[in-house]
């Protein structure tokens, strides 16, 4: 919808305060879902015929492809692309008018774990130069890595939005571990400041406030007579707490 392509039933959007005009678009660079090329063209003849859709300076494409690491593929044809390879040109395509906006749909769809930490690597370069990156995507992990802000939306309504440290503020998790679980559970399931606990392979998880203190929780267990082999404090990730959300 704010790209254009299709029409919004209801509500309303501006891009830069300056309403949604065709002529905002050019400030705006955009990769959705998967990327299509002319299979026979080569990757820089592909970002010709962008360059002259877009009415921009062909002298650019050089350095497009080197932002995308594709620099030394430049004569090959798109159809010789891995699928990693086709992402990164697409990115290229997205960047090729110096845009101040990129908008990502799932950029890492269907790419290995290599593959994904080029585009990581990509976006945190593209926002270390001052571009606005708006990404649509269900890899959590990946937003919790690259992202400042997040919004969670479900069936069209607004979850929650902020940015990801508040959004994950006062969700600490403590990891515990004894030889006998099923007795540190019966210990620690209504100890004052536990929220939530759950099984987590062979430690459970406990969700806790910011002011926790495990060595009380130690001290305790251990006057009760249960030895602690594991205890570690982590922060609760997105993709729990979005799946909190939206059950």
């Amino acid at each position: 919808m704010v790209l254009g392509i299709i029409n919004p039933s209801s509500g309303s959007y501006s891009w830069f305060e300056k309403g949604k005009s065709d002529n905002n678009r050019k400030k705006i660079g955009a990769l959705l879902e998967q990327p299509n090329f002319y299979p026979y063209l080569s990757g820089e003849q592909n970002l010709r015929v962008v360059a002259r859709i877009k009415e921009v300076d062909e002298q650019k494409i050089p350095e497009a492809l080197a932002a995308v690491n594709l620099l030394d593929r430049k004569k090959s044809a798109a159809k010789t692309y891995s699928l990693g390879m086709k992402q990164r040109l697409a990115l290229a395509s997205a960047i090729l008018s110096e845009p101040e906006v990129l908008v990502l749909d799932e950029p890492t769809n269907g790419l290995d774990p290599h593959g994904i930490a080029e585009i990581r690597d990509f976006i945190r370069k593209q926002s270390a130069i001052g571009r606005t990156i708006i990404l649509a995507s269900h890899i959590l992990d990946e937003v919790e890595k690259v992202c400042t802000h997040v919004s969670v939306i479900k069936k069209g309504n607004l979850l929650a939005e902020g940015s990801v440290r508040d959004i994950l503020k006062g969700e600490t998790q403590l990891e515990i571990g004894a030889t006998d679980n099923e007795q540190l559970v019966a210990l620690i399931e209504n100890y004052k400041g536990v929220k939530k606990l759950s099984r987590e392979k062979e430690f459970i998880l406990l969700t806790v406030d910011d002011a926790f203190e495990a060595a009380l929780l130690n001290k305790y267990l251990h006057e009760k007579g249960i030895a602690v082999h594991h205890l570690n404090f982590r922060k609760k990730r997105l993709e729990e707490h979005f799946l909190e959300l939206t059950a």
